[in-house]
């Protein structure tokens, strides 16, 4: 038996309550691979809740999660972040989440982030619509840049490496109504899904970033590429650019700029 997307909402939601339970609280909090790549506990208790409700039901399905790497299975693949903007949440900073999404044949089917601190639940069905708690999404309409509020996030080695985002947000800065960071890229999608945002660009990121959110901000009417403008955002190197047809045109045209 393959999983719904109500399946999915429940153990996002479920997960959300270790979530909303650990904020505020004090955190054991260790770096990853940078100084400003966290981990805490509640980190790990989420994914240890994820990893044990899917095995449960689907024990024969792989799953790639953000702090356990892959779980081998067969060709059926869930993607997990247990706790999707991190640093806001060891800050306390009430802008996290946690996304889901479910994989066959390569394709993401099925998509939730769930945002506990304001009780949304994004959620997505290839081919059926994206949703907020139960009402349907639609991308906003802004078709030029000048009336655009757009959203972007760093890569967490932004002090290393040179190609760090910053000249395309200067870019952008100049030629938008603004450019936001919020710290979640799942919420970032889901807000352009919402038309809260008009449109989201990325690098660097990894697939458990983007599987869900990228599915709800399609199904709302995105166009949602890599920065090449193809259609897999999911494998490396990885990148994302979200909006609407229109708008994500002249995104391209300005994150392909030299200088």
């Amino acid at each position: 038996m393959q999983p719904t997307l109500h399946d999915l909402e429940i153990i996002a939601r479920q997960a959300g309550v270790i979530l909303r339970a650990g904020y505020g609280q004090h955190h054991t909090i260790t770096s990853k691979s940078h100084a400003i790549d966290l981990v805490t506990e509640t980190d790990r208790q989420s994914e240890a809740f994820l990893l044990e409700s899917i095995r449960n039901r689907w024990p024969e399905h792989s799953i790639l999660a953000e702090e356990s790497g892959a779980h081998r299975g067969d060709g059926s693949l869930w993607y997990i972040d247990p706790l999707d903007g991190t640093v806001n949440f060891a800050h306390g900073v009430p802008i996290f989440s946690v996304s889901i999404a479910y994989a066959e044949d390569g394709m993401v089917r099925l998509g939730v982030v769930y945002d506990p601190m304001r009780d949304e639940c994004f959620s997505a069905e290839r081919g059926r619509g994206a949703f907020l708690n139960g009402q349907p999404l639609r991308v906003s309409q802004t078709d030029a840049l000048g009336r655009a509020l757009l959203v972007t996030g760093f890569p967490y080695d932004t002090w290393e490496n040179p190609d760090n985002n910053l000249d395309n947000f200067a870019r952008f800065a100049v030629r938008s109504q603004g450019v936001r960071r919020l710290g979640s890229a799942a919420l970032d999608l889901c807000y352009v899904a919402a038309g809260r945002f008009d449109g989201y660009w990325e690098i660097r990121l990894k697939p458990w970033d983007v599987a869900a959110g990228g599915l709800i901000a399609s199904e709302a009417g995105a166009l949602v590429t890599n920065l090449q403008g193809g259609k897999d955002y999911l494998s490396p190197p990885q990148s994302i650019v979200a909006a609407n047809p229109t708008l994500h045109a002249q995104m391209l045209t300005v994150l392909h700029q030299n200088g």
